[in-house]
């Protein structure tokens, strides 16, 4: 999802409804999840994608800070 950010991720389950989530790998240590919920129409809604890019952008200054 790189409308999230570079390197950002989704998992999609369909489970009778369907979920995403949002993550990121690329860094050594963990894999960070940004965002779940469930997917109620066709379109990712702006709110879902615009939270887990402020997550991301958050996460990667934190990481500089260290």
């Amino acid at each position: 999802m790189r409308s999230v950010g570079h390197g950002v991720n989704e998992i999609r389950v369909h489970a009778g409804n369907k979920y995403r989530a949002l993550y990121v790998a690329k860094f050594a240590e963990s894999v960070y999840v940004l965002h779940a919920f469930e997917k109620k129409t066709r379109k990712t809604p702006k709110s879902d994608i615009d939270l887990a890019g402020k997550r991301y952008r958050d996460l990667i200054a934190e990481r500089r800070e260290k």
